[in-house]
């Protein structure tokens, strides 16, 4: 079979590594290089309970889910590029601030056999750093971190290895179709034929032309801002993520990142002096002693959003196209799942997830089964 992935993102790569894996012909189109969208823009938190919540929902399973195979990924990924990709289950501390948040850490920790409920000075000892007005703790210990930037590096080379084509600088502009199904792909320096095409193309997957009426993935860009602190000479990092007030602070090898903000702003991606105060406010709010840290990154990266805030794994209603797309995010979290879900859809004509189904949006959903 020969497949056109639109998107060198985490999803597209993951999906071209698995299919060319089981002897598919397979092409990867980037509008620009290979896992430097949202992929390189993301914090690399793989953290299922801290970023799902606690309602058991099909997202929550598949959160999970995601999370169980990601240490085998993470072995096969290294073993396969021989790159590091800094995967490292270290667990997520959740920080209560107030009396009402320390109240409902109580009730989520008895709801959730994951989470283990931390005094105040539990919590502090866990994180030294944290400020004195920190109220409880809840730490998820099967939570994990992978550096992003480094998994996008190699992924593309696990995908090279198998025998993928991996084309950058190279935007899909047009699907070509005879309103039934798809059999081409349109950029500005070629045409790209194939059995089947995946559109993987993050936050732009939604801005494709040629398609059908209901067929386009409503999928829609949400920016988000992020920093980078130094420390100072001398100082330790935390050792875990740290979630609280909106804001998550990870550490890295030499680095904490601080994230994120969210914003409607089309594809923008212009850097503002009012998401960086926010961000270091709420960093600040955490760990007053980061004070003395300096910044030493400011980005922001386009997350791709869905009108109900589900991610769209699967057949579309065209003949021939596959979605993966509206991870929002999650796109790192979800990968080794999303590459298992599609890489089945286009080889198996395997229905995903309902709930996911892309073609919930344009009339056409089948009553498929559920979760499998």
């Amino acid at each position: 079979m020969k497949t056109v992935i639109i998107g060198a993102g985490v999803a597209g790569l993951a999906i071209g590594w698995r299919l060319a894996q089981q002897g598919a012909s397979v092409t990867v189109l980037d509008r620009a290089q290979p896992g430097r969208g949202a992929t390189w823009a993301a914090a690399g938190m793989i953290a299922a309970t801290a970023e799902t919540g606690e309602a058991e929902t099909p997202q929550t399973e598949l959160a999970h889910r995601a999370r169980s195979l990601w240490p085998d990924f993470a072995r096969e990924i290294e073993t396969a590029s021989g790159l590091s990709i800094g995967y490292v289950r270290n667990g997520s501390l959740l920080v209560a601030t107030s009396e009402e948040d320390a109240s409902h850490f109580v009730e989520r920790a008895r709801a959730d056999g994951d989470l283990s409920l931390l005094t105040a000075a539990q919590a502090r000892a866990m994180e030294p750093m944290l400020a004195d007005g920190v109220r409880a703790g809840l730490f998820a210990a099967k939570e994990a971190q992978v550096d992003n930037r480094a998994l996008g590096d190699a992924l593309a080379r696990c995908f090279l290895r198998a025998g993928g084509t991996l084309i950058p600088n190279e935007a899909a502009i047009r699907i070509e179709s005879d309103f039934t199904r798809a059999f081409a792909v349109r950029t500005p320096f070629g045409y790209h034929e194939a059995d089947a095409f995946v559109l993987a193309a993050g936050a732009w997957s939604g801005a494709i032309e040629g398609l059908p009426p209901g067929v386009l993935p409503p999928v829609r860009p949400v920016k988000g801002e992020m920093l980078a602190l130094a420390p100072p000479k001398g100082a330790a990092l935390p050792s875990h993520v740290v979630l609280a007030n909106d804001a998550y602070l990870v550490p890295r090898r030499d680095r904490l990142l601080v994230g994120a903000t969210i914003e409607d702003a089309g594809f923008d991606t212009s850097l503002s002096d009012a998401a960086e105060n926010w961000l270091s406010a709420r960093a600040l709010s955490l760990m007053p002693g980061l004070r003395d840290w300096r910044i030493v990154e400011h980005w922001a990266g386009l997350r791709p959003g869905s009108p109900d805030g589900l991610p769209l794994l699967g057949k579309s209603a065209l003949g021939g196209l596959f979605i993966a797309s509206g991870q929002y995010r999650n796109g790192i979290l979800f990968a080794p799942a999303v590459a298992e879900i599609l890489s089945r859809s286009v080889l198996e004509q395997s229905p995903g997830p309902k709930a996911f189904d892309p073609r919930r949006f344009s009339g056409a959903l089948a009553p498929d089964a559920g979760f499998r």
